[in-house]
């Protein structure tokens, strides 16, 4: 007999037209991973699945199959908050992309997933948390795919960090000591701090914490990183902000604001 799951938590990344009334959904769920599921008959105007289908809700779902790509057979909203709007759901939109381009297929990352859907949620709940929710995810993420260096060592000579002194991420070796032209640094305290808060059991409340007091410099470096291990220049979420923002910025001659991707 077919594998079956019931009543999984899960939310929706990505969603590919199949077929006229049919879809495929890259989910995110919490004992599986990431998987592909067929949605038959999803885009029919009376289908029940329609209106509970999208990214950034608190889904429940339950499928079979042994193959690639699994069936769907039922969906519910779990409940707890609505999407996101505005900018948080090009922020959500963001952390989709990274989940899609940083996790494989069939590979359980449930700690993750906790910390997705608490970042999903301040989202939706607070506006004025975007970056910080953003830099702290990343965070979390780059350290549960493997792709993030030691917080506490220099690259290069595996030194402890020097709490007074300065450093800066480098996407091939790690933390290495600011130069002068370095524009972007934390201090070694950060840098220590930062890697307490991600082995905290509240990991994510933990590093956002400690992300708060320096948002700028990790913006930079962690975006540094992430294009250097998804092989990307700029990621498309970012460009779909930065487009919606120079129109913005046309229509009502108004300032750039700060970007929180």
């Amino acid at each position: 007999m077919s594998k079956r799951f019931h009543e999984e938590p899960a939310f929706v990344l990505h969603r590919y037209d199949w077929s006229e009334s049919s879809l495929i959904l890259e989910v995110f769920t919490r004992r599986e991973g990431r998987i592909a599921i067929v949605a038959k008959g999803v885009k029919r105007p009376t289908s029940q699945f329609r209106p509970v289908l999208l990214p950034l809700q608190p889904l429940l779902l339950s499928w079979g199959g042994e193959a690639e790509v699994r069936a769907l057979r039922s969906a519910q909203w779990q409940g707890g908050h609505v999407m996101p709007t505005g900018e948080a759901l090009l922020s959500g939109s963001y952390l989709n992309e990274l989940l899609m381009r940083l996790l494989a297929r069939d590979d359980p990352h449930p700690r993750l997933f906790d910390h997705y859907a608490l970042a999903v949620q301040l989202l939706a709940e607070r506006a004025d948390v975007q970056a910080v929710v953003l830099r702290a995810f990343e965070l979390l993420l780059l350290r549960e795919v493997g792709f993030l260096s030691d917080l506490e060592r220099e690259g290069s000579s595996l030194a402890p960090l020097d709490p007074e002194a300065f450093y800066v991420l480098v996407p091939e070796s790690g933390l290495r000591l600011a130069h002068g032209d370095d524009a972007h640094r934390l201090s070694g305290q950060q840098w220590l701090d930062l890697a307490t808060a991600l082995r905290s059991p509240d990991a994510l409340v933990a590093t956002l914490q400690a992300c708060a007091s320096a948002l700028v410099a990790l913006r930079t470096q962690l975006r540094a990183v992430l294009h250097y291990h998804c092989g990307v220049r700029v990621f498309q979420t970012r460009q779909l902000m930065l487009d919606v923002q120079a129109m913005r910025r046309v229509s009502e001659l108004e300032a750039p604001p700060n970007l929180p991707l």
